[in-house]
């Protein structure tokens, strides 16, 4: 505990990073604060006791759908009608697109080898992509809200203009867009000036936002059974601490591939490549190399069977396939998060040219040919530890389907029990935390440089 204190101390010692977190803090309030303004055209006084009523009538709870859990990534405002109830994930959908568009255009793989420019433009192309993907979704999600209330006659105190009328469809699309705009700012923002990936920490805020609501609920559920309900939450805390370790260990599992250097060959600057590539002989290759980016494909396809429902709304099966809890839903669900492991594992690391690097620097694995042996090795060890990599990780999705009505009773809380929620904010956790130790490691080295100066130049 001492250790933890002066930890704290040393990072607010340190003015540049002091300044960094407390500039992070600022922008997240924010975000907070522009995801509790409504759209101009919705009277926010009367949707809260509007929704309770909706449900009390039978209405789609939409905590146990796929709306449900778009809304946790953006701290409640998808289901608020908030000027910010697209988030940011219409930038991230941006990126994705960006990303898998490089391995077919050559413009696009010609930009992601030319360094900063290069970056710099992508940047700007996923920027306007964001504003298209912006000019989708809004329309499709006034559509959602305004279906839902106006076959209640009893809804339409929720609206200050007529919800079908061009007065409320084209403000609200374009506050809905520079809302979202907005929010990509706030994470480049907190990227350039703060600490952390600024557009990874205000998904993670968004989704901790409704951990202490949902707790109280799960806790209001349970106690209200007795004295039973007390040791129900105990174990369902002592078991959700178990599965954020099990989380932690999946994000930061790896598989050291030894590495002997047998050229000692000058770099370019005149610096031994070899002693400078001395501190780590190993290469590591992460068991879930791929992060939480099948789970989120998984999730985009998923909205298409829950189509086929209106092709015949009587099918219980099909039916399943809306609802997040369902068997149906988790089935395919995880099948399809391990074929997205392993197809996007294998377009984002590249062991060709890994192979290529080591040959030039006069690297190479202990009994592997340099070359095409080598690339074979590394693609064969990165298949073999996918693998249960894969399966942990659709175990780790569909989780919140195993507790819920298990031992879980609110569907809110089930879903901190896994998937991209839980993931999301593990990932997010450790890389902010590695990006401090990382600065107080440096402001460590740079003090003992200048002690060491300061005392040669004394004795001088």
């Amino acid at each position: 505990m001492k250790e933890f204190i002066q930890t704290l101390k040393n990072i607010w010692s340190l003015k540049e990073l002091r300044d960094k977190i407390l500039f992070t803090l600022g922008i997240v309030l924010v975000y907070r604060f522009a995801s509790y303004i409504s759209l101009p055209a919705i009277n926010m006084a009367e949707v809260g006791n509007l929704l309770d009523i909706y449900k009390d009538q039978g209405g789609n709870k939409q905590g146990a759908g796929l709306l449900g859990l778009l809304s946790s990534f953006t701290g409640g405002a998808f289901s608020r009608a908030s000027i910010m109830a697209l988030g940011i994930m219409p930038y991230i959908s941006a990126s994705i697109i960006v990303q898998l568009m490089g391995m077919a255009i050559p413009y696009l793989q010609k930009l992601q080898k030319d360094g900063e420019s290069g970056r710099n433009t992508l940047n700007q192309i996923t920027r306007w992509l964001t504003i298209a993907v912006c000019l989708v979704q809004a329309p499709s999600y006034l559509t959602s809200i305004t279906q839902m209330f106006l076959p209640h006659a009893q809804f339409a105190s929720a609206y200050y203009v007529h919800p079908q009328s061009i007065m409320f469809w084209l403000p609200s699309i374009v506050i809905l867009v520079a809302g979202s705009v907005f929010a990509m700012w706030l994470g480049e923002k907190i990227t350039d000036k703060g600490i952390g990936n600024g557009i990874s920490i205000l998904i993670m805020v968004g989704i901790l936002a409704d951990f202490p609501g949902a707790f109280i609920q799960e806790v209001a559920t349970q106690t209200g059974k007795g004295g039973f309900g007390t040791i129900m939450i105990l174990i369902e805390v002592l078991f959700w601490m178990v599965v954020v370790l099990l989380a932690i260990v999946l994000s930061v599992a790896v598989r050291k591939i030894p590495i002997q250097y047998v050229s000692r060959a000058q770099a370019r600057g005149g610096v031994n490549r070899n002693l400078m590539q001395g501190a780590r002989q190993w290469i590591p290759l992460k068991v879930n190399a791929s992060g939480v980016m099948p789970i989120i494909f998984a999730q985009a396809l998923m909205f298409v069977p829950g189509l086929l429902t209106k092709v015949d709304e009587s099918n219980t099966f099909l039916a399943g396939f809306k609802n997040v809890f369902s068997w149906q839903y988790n089935v395919l669900f995880a099948i399809l998060i391990i074929i997205f492991s392993f197809f996007y594992t294998a377009i984002t690391i590249p062991v060709n040219q890994m192979a290529d690097d080591l040959k030039r620097n006069g690297g190479l694995i202990p009994k592997v040919r340099p070359g095409k042996e080598t690339a074979d090795y590394l693609d064969d060890i990165l298949s073999k530890i996918t693998l249960p990599g894969s399966l942990f990780l659709a175990i780790f999705a569909v989780l919140p389907a195993l507790v819920y009505g298990a031992f879980v009773q609110t569907d809110r809380f089930a879903l901190f029990f896994g998937g991209t929620s839980l993931l999301i904010m593990v990932g997010v956790i450790l890389d902010t935390v590695q990006q401090i130790n990382t600065y107080l490691l440096n402001h460590h080295y740079d003090g003992l440089m200048q002690s060491k100066l300061s005392r040669t130049t004394t004795n001088q």
